[in-house]
């Protein structure tokens, strides 16, 4: 039996009713009493709050039958917005959703710099902008986290981010002196791994979402809770030795996992063969569609060195289910196939592989999601899938 003081039962309960309502998108104060099994009375008081606070609303839908017409209750997503920032090598990614987690604005700027200092100038000028742009609602833009592509401390410092070189570097601190405060940091594999489990796998408790991008980065859910590890560096799988006395990595060591199947890897194993160079996934696909023999030996190889290491984290973790976020082995058809076929040892064990849907974006909608959850006190955040994939990028050069 649930024990406490009046305070902490309330706030469970108002965690419990908010849960409730995002998962359903509409639905009326007696089937909240149903799913929740609170009481009538409970949900009553807990709903009025909510209402005064104008985090959900009311509406009448068309009702033919006889009875009185059902009153619905939903997410008010226009009380506040949440920013989520994704700092990637040469371009930052700015994601805006609205309180039901909808994107609302997406952009990308191209960076022609990497000196911390003018990078964090960059972001303040953002932030600041997005602010006062949304400052309109009720709570305004609630939460800003800016997703980081190295090893991040609990405390949110930047102890190493290997695409910029930059080493125990504090950007919160920094964003302040530029007037921006309450700005949370998370690694960006630890915020796809959120996304995947918040919107497209809620049901899977024990996740590990692995980016094949710049480097490799993965995210762990361990019973439904991120991973982070002591100091919160969990995760840098790509810097598991692969190849003893392999090729050079910044991180200092020879033969890391990301040297050989990172995504800017494959670009190179198909440039050494190839007549025309290709530079992105959508060039890959055009060969790939021609039936280029060098193109598909090059896929072939660069899926044997990520199973090598997906053997590695499969006997690591038993996970029920692996995301993969990569453009390229999107773009292949057979890249499930290819994968699984190495993956045939009698004890690697998981449920499911899979590849994201979610793609670049992964980072900031994890991050806003996040935002969402902080700033409205749950225990957990189930989000339908909605219009964050949506197309109008707008880039900008700095």
């Amino acid at each position: 039996m649930l024990t406490g003081d009046g305070a902490y039962i309330k706030k469970i309960n108002r965690s419990f009713i908010l849960n409730t309502i995002f998962e359903h998108y509409k639905i009326s104060r007696a089937n909240l009493s149903k799913i929740t099994g609170l009481n009538k009375a409970t949900i009553s008081v807990q709903v009025n709050d909510l209402l005064k606070n104008k985090l959900i609303y009311e509406t009448r839908e068309e009702h033919k039958g006889l009875g009185r017409t059902p009153i619905l209750l939903s997410i008010n997503e226009r009380a506040s917005y949440f920013l989520g920032v994704d700092l990637d090598r040469d371009h930052i990614l700015f994601n805006i959703t609205d309180l039901k987690g909808d994107t609302v604005k997406y952009k990308k700027l191209e960076l022609q710099t990497d000196v911390f200092e003018e990078i964090v100038s960059i972001l303040a000028k953002q932030i600041k902008a997005y602010k006062e742009e949304y400052a309109f609602a009720q709570y305004g833009l609630a939460q800003t986290i800016i997703a980081i592509h190295g090893t991040i401390t609990n405390e949110g410092e930047l102890h190493f981010v290997p695409s910029y070189q930059w080493r125990d570097v504090n950007i919160k601190e920094e964003l302040a002196k530029h007037g921006v405060y309450d700005v949370h940091v998370e690694n960006n594999a630890n915020l796809s791994a959120y996304a995947e489990k918040a919107i497209q796998y809620n049901q899977s408790n024990n996740l590990l979402n692995i980016n094949l991008a710049s480097g490799i980065g993965a995210g762990i859910i361990i019973n439904g809770e991120l991973h982070k590890g002591f100091h919160g560096h969990a995760g840098e799988m790509g810097h598991m030795i692969v190849y003893p006395d392999g090729r050079s990595c910044r991180c200092g060591n020879k033969g890391c996992w990301e040297k050989y199947a990172s995504e800017p890897v494959f670009f190179n194993y198909a440039n050494n063969t190839l007549q025309d160079p290709i530079r992105s996934d959508s060039d890959f696909k055009k060969m790939l569609d021609k039936g280029d023999e060098h193109i598909l030996a090059s896929i072939k190889n660069w899926i044997q060195d990520i199973a090598i290491g997906l053997n590695n984290v499969i006997n690591l973790y038993n996970p029920e289910m692996i995301v993969l976020n990569s453009p390229i082995l999107k773009a292949y058809p057979d890249s499930l196939k290819e994968i699984e076929k190495h993956l045939h040892s009698s004890v690697c064990h998981y449920r499911e592989i899979v590849l994201s849907a979610l793609g670049a974006k992964a980072g900031v909608i994890g991050a806003c999601a996040m935002g969402i959850q902080h700033f409205l006190e749950l225990p957990r955040l189930t989000l339908s899938e909605t219009n964050n994939c949506i197309n109008n990028e707008k880039e900008l050069t700095i």
